[in-house]
């Protein structure tokens, strides 16, 4: 138990730095910046996708949080959010590099997550601007609202805090549950539910990667170094692994219709992008 709380905490404190500095960024652009420039930020999600990708390689769970909260107050694009899940690296990189790895195979998974998760968010917010020719609604103010934080009455800096007080204690909630699940089923018991299937490995391995929680990336590259799951499979896991960002999007993001969506495409694109990398033989 001392051990599920230490974990806990840890991986929250990691979050904690993103998490303010997001929802400063966020309040700053919503009482600080002019209406045009705020548009234009919204406006610029064509580049968002590709950005996003590449900071999500980098190994740490905070960016998809921040992300999360981004997409939330609608700042960034909603392709731009799935670019940023996709390619998010979690616990992954430290793993392998700590394995000794060979540079290329490390370099090949981040190259694979970065290129499908820029395609994808390319196509998806393609696809969103044809149907609603529109830049998203901010949302910004609505999130004040919804958590009675008084953000006009308060400067900034206050505001941001109680944000991410919210958030923090939110967040350390479902760590704690989650890391609770894992150690009484065990690594080894997920473990054996990817063993050796061919094409039921990367549908089962891409659920084990929408845990919300940085454990299902150390499961599911462990499991790969030890072996047990097809490079395939590791893709499709970690392609869907957001690390904490699916639970706090549903915390955010009150739209559950449009949360499910987004958990769905998550999960699609991860099944397909592995089962394609298994026939091709990558």
């Amino acid at each position: 138990m001392l051990e599920i709380v230490q974990d806990t905490i840890i991986d929250g404190i990691k979050i904690l730095p993103f998490l303010f500095i997001t929802y400063l960024l966020m309040e700053y652009i919503e009482h600080k910046m002019a209406e045009k420039s705020k548009t234009a930020i919204q406006k610029s999600g064509k580049l968002g996708p590709i950005i996003g990708s590449v900071l999500g390689i980098f190994p740490q769970c905070g960016f998809s949080v921040s992300a999360t909260n981004l997409y939330a107050g609608r700042v960034i694009t909603l392709g731009t959010l799935i670019s940023v899940y996709l390619s998010t690296s979690d616990e992954m990189l430290p793993i392998l590099i700590s394995q000794s790895v060979e540079p290329m195979v490390i370099i090949k998974i981040l190259g694979i997550k970065l290129i499908i998760g820029m395609l994808a968010g390319i196509l998806i917010d393609f696809i969103y601007n044809l149907k609603f020719k529109k830049a998203p609604k901010d949302e910004i103010g609505h999130l004040c609202d919804e958590e009675q934080c008084h953000c006009d009455e308060e400067g900034i800096f206050k505001s941001a805090l109680k944000h991410t007080i919210h958030i923090f204690a939110f967040i350390l909630l479902i760590t704690f549950i989650i890391n609770m699940v894992v150690y009484i089923i065990g690594e080894d018991a997920i473990a054996h539910l990817l063993l050796n299937r061919p094409i039921l490995g990367p549908i089962v391995s891409a659920v084990v990667g929408l845990i919300p929680n940085c454990a299902a990336s150390v499961i599911i590259t462990n499991m790969y170094l030890e072996n047990v799951i097809s490079f395939a499979s590791l893709i499709s896991g970690l392609l869907t692994g957001a690390g904490v960002g699916l639970a706090v999007l549903v915390k955010t993001n009150k739209n559950l219709k449009q949360n499910l969506m987004i958990i769905g495409l998550l999960y699609v694109i991860g099944v397909i992008s592995g089962i394609i990398i298994q026939a091709i033989g990558i």
